[in-house]
């Protein structure tokens, strides 16, 4: 178990920031909350009463290593690519780690990653004090990223990324850059901590220019002391793969709210400790008007912190009664922490307002489904879906990947307003309310089913969140991701099993790296198609293919064939075997959404369930280049717009109110997801949104118009403040994209000839040629209006900072933001 991200990476000032409120009074003198929808009680803290819960007199012991005296323990690191054996240099209160000129250029001549080295120690037992994560205290004027790494196994490992050290790394944290002292908190070992055989533990730090970082100390934060900044709060706990959104409390507390008991009342709740040498006594008690003594409904002593327990508490007796409902903790020791996850009341089934199943093909192409033509039959069960709903045939992702389009799409704002990509554990800006949010505020039930880790607790995903389910990739079958996550959804409905609920999915099926299962392996290639696909992989690597991800540009075609030949392999039958396993994996995850959707049926739940079927991508990421190397002739980096890029999926069902059989031919895209569904559900509409509702399409309604669809995706520097990326639109016949604040390169290196290209999409759908040079009048118009764009996005984000200081706008820039629709 290890506590969860109620903080940045970074922290400036302190350890924790934790939800509080305590408040005094009586129950009868509490505000009455009522249970219509699920209500979440660990939102209404300050409607309770909060008896004891006061912190332990003394604190949880602290391992921590201060630099400013002798450290003999701790020694330098370097990669394995670094010339010369790293040292770290003492400071009068710090270990110094210094990057040169040749470790930076070492590094970006082998693959571009940053230069990286750092300090380590010998340190058997560590579990003794149940490690969750890592404090550490640095200063740098050195541009780069900071993370924990660690050896579990206690062996040398010539394939560690680290002189052979370590086996494991945790997520880098951007560092502060400015010569401050700043605090990195940094998660410790898979799950927040490692296992007994760990026998070193390191701090990396990676900079893209020369220069020093000065750890100052290491500190081990332990699974109590996460807890210790405050006698009760909110804060996101993991569990194993499970994220749960966890009220916590220090025995011995009563926290008692005053409820009217709805239909059928019952509360769930999930019971957790966090020291297994320190049992909790749990009770829920329940008094009600007239009654001299509370009654015990619950009573339950845990003493392992492994494992949590799941209750469900019947409050049936108490129908449409006015009662104290308390959740109670003791223990022997005082202070001794005692959790309560995501505890929910909820009434019968009769809820009112519609379910949400908001379910994300990672990697889904339309070009290459059934329901949209395709000429395997991969997704049938798609297609029964669609006859029951609305199919929209030329919707797109605005961005080409995960990691730019699914923050996107889940916060209604284009990817630069949200700040651009700077590293894989970019947070959301907290100004930017995501949808699990925007559910939970609306009395949702909340959860989240993972299987790729940008669509997550990584990038912010995890807020307004109960429970998240996050498969890890690095411990699961690709190809039948679905599988585990459908289960773990049923396990949660049988925990909580009030309505309404939403729910968010995200299986990555047919995204490589492919490993087809029985009956789908061999349905469109050979059975041994995988193996052969990771031979020629390795033999293409040998020949020069780049592994280079972060531009992700496709290669000129001559090149192309160039490589193959160079590595004995055949274009045309590599191309067939990657298809081939792309659609087994697309067919095994349609028949699993057609055995969810069966099921959500025979629970007599489908009816009053809207269900929202898309992906966040389409087929350039499932394999390294493929079909989209063979779409791009030139060898020009492809629009965002490009079908085997952002052509996705979309099918909104809605039985009894969304007519079936409907199919849109307007293009629309996923920024519109967010809009719509709270527009459906019947929630309060975002103040701030780049999307366009499409509720008033679906429903027959007037309200909405078509309009050009906007493409944004935007990659920050650490060395300097500006993003570069490109803005595309797709405008009717007309698809333009256009370069920002980066030079084309020479046509002889990738094929752009121009900051804007032109394409037409209903002549040339597959953008094998630029009319740039043909067409100079669209080329200027498309020019000012995908440059005003730009400007738009970038006064908006102005209100979407992660340092969370919004800058004030200009009368103009409202003006521009109320014109387009952005702001209401």
């Amino acid at each position: 178990m290890s506590f969860g991200r109620v903080v940045s990476r970074i922290l400036p000032a302190a350890l924790l920031a934790l939800l509080l409120v305590n408040c005094s009074g009586s129950p009868s003198d509490s505000p009455v909350l009522t249970a219509d929808m699920p209500l979440h009680l660990e939102e209404h803290l300050d409607a309770a009463t909060i008896e004891g819960s006061e912190l332990p007199a003394d604190g949880p012991e602290s391992i921590v290593w201060r630099f400013d005296e002798p450290q003999p323990g701790w020694r330098a690191f370097s990669v394995a690519e670094s010339r010369n054996p790293m040292q770290a240099m003492r400071t009068d209160d710090a270990l110094r780690v210094i990057l040169t000129d040749a470790d930076i250029s070492r590094r970006s001549a082998t693959d571009g990653d940053p230069a990286g080295a750092g300090i380590y120690t010998d340190f058997p037992g560590l579990l003794t004090l149940e490690p969750a994560h890592i404090l550490v205290r640095a200063r740098t004027e050195s541009a780069g990223l900071m993370s924990v790494v660690a050896d579990m196994l206690g062996g040398p490992d010539s394939r560690s990324r680290y002189a052979g050290l370590f086996r494991w790394g945790s997520e880098p944290s951007p560092m502060i850059a400015d010569g401050s002292v700043q605090s990195y908190l940094l998660p410790l070992g898979d799950g927040g901590a490692l296992g007994e055989a760990c026998c070193r533990i390191g701090i990396s730090v990676e900079t893209y220019e020369p220069g020093s970082v000065d750890i100052l100390s290491v500190r081990v934060v332990s699974g109590a002391e996460a807890f210790a900044a405050d006698p009760s709060g909110v804060m996101t706990v993991l569990d194993g793969n499970q994220d749960r959104r966890t009220l916590f409390t220090h025995a011995p507390v009563r926290v008692a709210f005053t409820v009217r008991v709805p239909r059928g009342g019952r509360l769930d709740v999930g019971l957790g400790v966090v020291q297994d040498d320190a049992p909790v006594d749990f009770r829920v008690t329940v008094t009600s008007k007239g009654q001299q003594e509370e009654a015990s409904l619950l009573e339950e002593t845990l003493a392992d912190r492994a494992a949590w327990v799941q209750r469900s508490v019947d409050l049936s007796d108490y129908d449409g009664q006015t009662v104290t409902l308390a959740l109670q903790a003791d223990a022997e020791m005082p202070g001794t922490v005692a959790l309560w996850a995501a505890p929910i009341l909820s009434g019968s089934a009769d809820a009112g307002r519609p379910n949400v199943v908001f379910y994300i093909i990672d990697g889904g192409s339309a070009e290459l489904m059934s329901v949209y033509g395709y000429n395997r039959r991969t997704t049938p069960n798609l297609e029964r879906l669609a006859a029951e709903g609305a199919v929209f045939e030329q919707a797109y992702s605005n961005a080409s990947w995960t990691g730019t389009s699914t923050p996107s799409f889940m916060t209604g704002l284009q990817h630069s307003v949200l700040g651009g990509y700077l590293t894989d554990t970019d947070p959301l800006p907290e100004q930017a309310v995501t949808m699990a949010e925007h559910m939970h505020r609306g009395g949702y039930q909340t959860a989240v089913f993972n299987s790729n880790p940008y669509a997550g607790r990584m990038n912010s995903l995890d807020r307004g969140v109960d429970v998240l389910w996050d498969d890890r990739w690095d411990r699961m079958n690709y190809s039948a991701s679905s599988v585990p996550l459908h289960q773990a959804f049923w396990e949660w409905r049988e925990a909580y099993p009030g309505q309404p609920y939403w729910v968010h999915f995200q299986p990555v099926d047919p995204h490589g790296p492919w490993r087809p299962v029985v009956p789908f392996t061999g349905l469109f290639g050979s059975v041994d198609a995988a193996q052969r696909l990771d031979d020629w992989d390795s033999r293409l690597e040998e020949a020069g293919w780049s592994r280079r991800r972060s531009v992700r540009p496709t290669v000129p075609l001559a090149r192309l064939i160039e490589l193959f030949e160079t590595a004995g392999i055949d274009l045309m039958e590599y191309v067939s075997a990657k298809h081939a396993l792309y659609d087994e994996g697309m067919a095994h995850n349609d028949y699993q959404i057609g055995r969810l959707v069966n099921r959500i049926k025979a629970a007599g739940e489908w009816d009053n369930t809207i269900f929202v079927l898309a992906a966040d991508h389409a087929h350039r990421n499932a394999g390294r280049e493929g079909l989209a190397a063979m779409a791009a002739p030139s060898g020009d980096e492809q629009a965002i717009f490009s079908p085997w890029v952002s052509h996705i999926p979309l099918i909104v069902v809605w039985p009894g109110r969304i007519a079936a059989g409907q199919r849109f031919g307007q293009p629309v895209s996923m920024i519109d997801m967010l809009p719509t569904i709270v527009d459906l559900a019947g929630l309060p509409r975002p103040e701030i949104t780049q999307g366009q509702s499409l509720a008033p399409l679906l429903l027959g309604e007037e309200g909405w118009e078509p309009r050009p669809v906007i493409f944004d995706e935007f990659y920050g520097s650490f060395t300097s403040d500006t993003l570069h990326g490109r803005i595309d639109v797709v405008d009717g016949r007309w698809g333009a994209s256009l370069l920002v604040n980066q030079n084309p390169s020479p046509p002889e290196e990738n094929g752009r000839a121009a900051p804007l290209l032109l394409f037409d999409l209903w002549d040339d759908p597959n953008l094998s040629h630029s009319l740039h040079e043909e067409r100079p009048d669209l080329v200027e118009h498309y020019t000012e209006f995908l440059e005003a764009q730009w400007a738009a996005h970038q006064a908006l984000a102005q209100q979407f900072t992660r340092s969370g200081e919004g800058a004030a706008l200009t009368p103009e820039q409202l003006r521009t933001l109320r014109a387009l629709g952005y702001i209401q």
